[in-house]
């Protein structure tokens, strides 16, 4: 039987730090020396070929849907050469729906848990494209124009951008959250906000923001889905609690159901029963 000695797992471990300080450093003259990979080694996937040449995967998009952290984006084209194909998490990228594809990744079909996004008009969009030489490079003056035409960058602008450039979805996803004067949704006209200090919270606004965030459709920090009001986190800074405001100005006496009549107020009369899943 063996003994545990308290400590010894960190003695260990300082001994083997020790032992190392003193060791020879070894500088690896890359790419002139190669060196052995290591089994858990998490870089680069290549895709793999049979004796005969002919590609062993199967663009099944199986290992984009498995991945549990949705980091893996498939691209490539389509069967006759015409357009780019991305596959990724389904309310991200969503390209590729056919019930062919769906069953070969092992989704069900129909695919209930899918809602595609608002179809729009594309015209305006293709207008920017032929003006920019649909060239990937000039990317931030395509969506910049873009955005004067809809107010906002579609999904369904932004995919067409994608297929007709060759830019992949996500790396028009990192631009356009990188430039803060672009936006992927609706202008809002109204924005609501509430303080949710400890004060605040002792005062009923707890309530409130449930209330409100059932009301509006969205959680603080979202939109409700029509795109009229902006739910948002306020800072009472220790004026009044509980704190609620409406487009920057503190609203007094605000209640649950003084906040149901104003989100109702606001999305033009009507009041969702629920929060959208």
């Amino acid at each position: 039987m063996s003994i545990r000695i308290p400590g010894m797992g960190i003695v260990q471990g300082m001994l083997f730090t020790f032992r190392k300080i003193f060791e020879r450093k070894v500088t690896v003259q890359y790419p002139e020396v190669v060196q052995d990979i290591s089994p858990k080694h998490r870089g680069r996937l290549l895709l793999l070929y049979d004796e005969y040449g002919a590609l062993k995967c199967e663009t099944c998009f199986q290992c984009a849907q498995a991945c549990p952290i949705e980091c893996i984006d498939m691209g490539g084209v389509d069967t006759k050469n015409r357009f780019h194909i991305h596959w990724g998490p389904a309310e991200q990228y969503a390209e590729r729906r056919e019930e062919s594809a769906l069953r070969r990744s092992g989704r069900v079909v129909p695919d209930a848990t899918f809602s595609a996004w608002d179809p729009v008009d594309i015209t305006a969009v293709e207008g920017v494209l032929a003006a920019h030489d649909y060239d990937p490079s000039r990317m931030v003056g395509i969506l910049e124009e873009t955005q004067q035409h809809y107010g906002y960058l579609p999904v369904a602008a932004l995919q067409h951008i994608s297929h007709s450039t060759g830019a992949w979805y996500s790396e028009i996803y990192g631009i356009g959250t990188f430039l803060q004067h672009l936006r992927f949704e609706p202008p809002t006209t109204r924005t609501v906000g509430i303080c949710r200090c400890a004060a605040c919270v002792l005062r009923g606004a707890g309530r409130i923001r449930d209330t409100l965030e059932e009301a509006l459709g969205t959680e603080i920090g979202g939109v409700s889905p029509d795109g009229r009001v902006r739910l948002v986190a306020a800072d009472c800074q220790g004026e009044s609690h509980p704190y609620v405001t409406l487009d920057g100005q503190p609203q007094e006496g605000m209640t649950a159901h003084r906040v149901t009549a104003l989100a109702a107020e606001l999305r033009g009369g009507t009041v969702p029963q629920g929060r959208p899943a």
